[in-house]
């Protein structure tokens, strides 16, 4: 099967075509971009099909990073494979990109763990178990502060690589020599880990495919905030 993987979840723009059945990648691009990741990943994908040699007919699925990360980017990378996938009749699936962080580093054998910036001294982050071939989930994905997340680590994960966006200022800050950072090419997100991820996922109908943001987005808390003040107003009302 061709699987066709999209990664615009952070700063990078990444495209890759993998083949599972020889468990080749024809064709990947990724683009540390300072443009909207709406210019330039349809035309990205364009032309590592192109490269590759062959039709976006030709595809037998596509994965895309669904979170968490950028609100913009998230939603521009699956709006983009939900009209691929209902254009060419094709299933799709969402990957989580702390899991793609990891399987950018597969061959690493050991506890990995993915750390991308939220906000402030908050992280997202998730540990996975490498054997060098697959990773397992060892905890829940979340966003906790960094404290927090070195303190789980030191107590119950012991040794790990460490990837993600947040990863070098975590292992800055929590110097300890049972770290190890992943090198530059698999410490930030891309396509090339939504396709490993992707592979081993149920395909399924674009209907399907979400968003995953790890936290209320801005218009969630606002009406709450509203939701709260009136409640606030009736009680007081009442008195």
């Amino acid at each position: 099967m061709l699987l066709l993987g999209i990664d615009t979840s952070g700063k990078t723009a990444s495209a890759a075509l993998f083949d599972s059945e020889t468990e080749l990648f024809l064709a990947q691009s990724t683009v540390y971009t300072q443009k909207t990741h709406s210019q330039v990943i349809m035309p990205m994908v364009k032309d590592i099909m192109a490269q590759a040699g062959k039709e976006l007919s030709d595809l037998g699925g596509i994965a895309v990073a669904n979170g968490p990360g950028s609100y913009t980017g998230l939603r521009i990378g699956v709006a983009a494979v939900k009209a691929l996938s209902f254009g060419l009749g094709v299933k799709c699936c969402g990957v989580s990109t702390l899991l793609g962080l990891a399987c950018n580093n597969l061959a690493y054998k050991g506890h990995i763990c993915s750390i991308m910036k939220a906000r402030g001294e908050l992280v997202y982050t998730c540990t996975y178990k490498s054997d060098g071939f697959c990773v397992e989930q060892v905890t829940e994905e979340q966003m906790i502060s960094r404290d927090e997340l070195a303190e789980y680590l030191a107590l119950n994960v012991g040794e790990a690589m460490l990837c993600g966006d947040g990863a070098a200022d975590f292992y800055n800050t929590y110097s300890s020599p049972a770290f190890v950072i992943a090198p530059p090419q698999g410490r930030l997100q891309s396509a090339v880990g939504v396709c490993l991820a992707g592979v081993s996922r149920k395909l399924t109908d674009p209907d399907s495919l979400e968003v995953s943001y790890l936290q209320k987005v801005k218009a969630e808390k606002d009406l709450e905030e509203k939701q709260e003040f009136s409640v606030i107003n009736r009680s007081e009302m009442l008195i």
